[in-house]
């Protein structure tokens, strides 16, 4: 009796080994009703469903369990097994996280694809060398610039109160001869309604955020960048799953990816509508300030080699050749 009971034992503490759970959790900065977060959120069910439940990810949206700029060092030493970043965030680190931030050297989501793909291989050997995985990565909707007066070149720009809110959205205002003003977008609608500023570059979702439409009138589709945000996986933490399960969660962030892509260009257009209806004006620039507008992002693409060296015309020179 005794014997049998043993191995009644034996055969339950087996079969609980086999089914122990994996927690991990995932930080993001953003909420949890924005595309990326519900894409993220899409992806983690498909993990517990596709393990049987074995591998369960929680999201924490919003900064809640990390502040934006502390995701990658959590994710770097182990604190949380994923995370999303917003990769431009990081071109201070190392110039190539910032590669989808030069204005105007991809202008569609088919240029932005390939400019991740050229990106891609040493984007991988970095974060390899960081003790992280890429897992996938989606862009936001394209940039345009809103502007109180309709423009047909650079030029009437010139004198114009300009937002700048990142070094490079600063350096634009510079070249096109605007006035640069740091506004955060929590001032945006502020700014726009004292007059502080009469336009600035964004993507749509912004400007129906910021109810933009109150203030501004046009909005020129330049789509002048698409930065993308990277889900990142812990080295260490993925290698100590089973195979069944590092090939689960490969495929449900594979399918995320095409899935975020989509719905990427699904949204831009929503945005664009939404604007529209609430009474602004969306442009397609003119052959003038396209013109215009490339040159700027020439001398800013110059400027960005010179720190980025032979690694970022090495990536620029693959992106070309696609």
């Amino acid at each position: 009796m005794i014997h049998k009971f043993g191995i009644a034992l034996a055969a339950l503490t087996l079969g609980a080994a086999a089914f122990a759970q994996t927690k991990w959790d995932l930080p993001t900065a953003y909420p949890a009703t924005n595309f990326h977060t519900e894409n993220i959120t899409q992806f983690a069910a498909d993990v517990d469903k596709a393990t049987g439940g074995k591998l369960k990810i929680t999201v924490h949206a919003n900064a809640a369990l990390f502040k934006a700029p502390e995701i990658k060092r959590a994710v770097q030493g182990g604190q949380a097994q994923m995370g999303e970043i917003l990769l431009v965030n990081y071109q201070n680190e190392w110039q190539i996280f910032g590669t989808d931030g030069i204005p105007f050297l991809a202008d569609s989501y088919d240029a932005a694809w390939k400019l991740y793909q050229a990106q891609k291989p040493v984007l991988e050997k970095k974060l390899a060398e960081q003790g992280m995985m890429l897992l996938y990565s989606v862009a936001w909707p394209p940039q345009g610039i809103f502007v109180k007066k309709e423009i047909a070149s650079a030029a009437d720009l010139k004198g114009v109160k300009w937002r700048a809110y990142s070094p490079a959205t600063a350096r634009i205002g510079e070249l096109v001869g605007a006035q640069p003003v740091t506004v955060q977008q929590a001032e945006l609608s502020q700014a726009m309604a004292t007059g502080v500023i009469e336009s600035y570059m964004s993507s749509g979702s912004t400007g129906y955020d910021t109810k933009t439409y109150e203030y501004i009138k046009n909005f020129y589709d330049t789509q002048a960048w698409l930065p993308k945000n990277a889900v990142l996986v812990n080295k260490k933490a993925f290698d100590a799953l089973d195979k069944a399960t590092q090939d689960a969660l490969l495929k449900a962030g594979a399918d995320a990816e095409k899935r975020g892509w989509e719905i990427s260009k699904k949204k831009n257009v929503e945005y664009l509508d939404l604007l529209k209806k609430n009474g602004m004006t969306i442009h397609s620039p003119s052959t003038q300030l396209k013109a215009d507008m490339k040159k700027i992002g020439e001398t800013m693409l110059k400027e960005w080699l010179d720190k980025a060296g032979p690694e970022g015309q090495a990536v620029v020179d693959a992106y070309k050749k696609m």
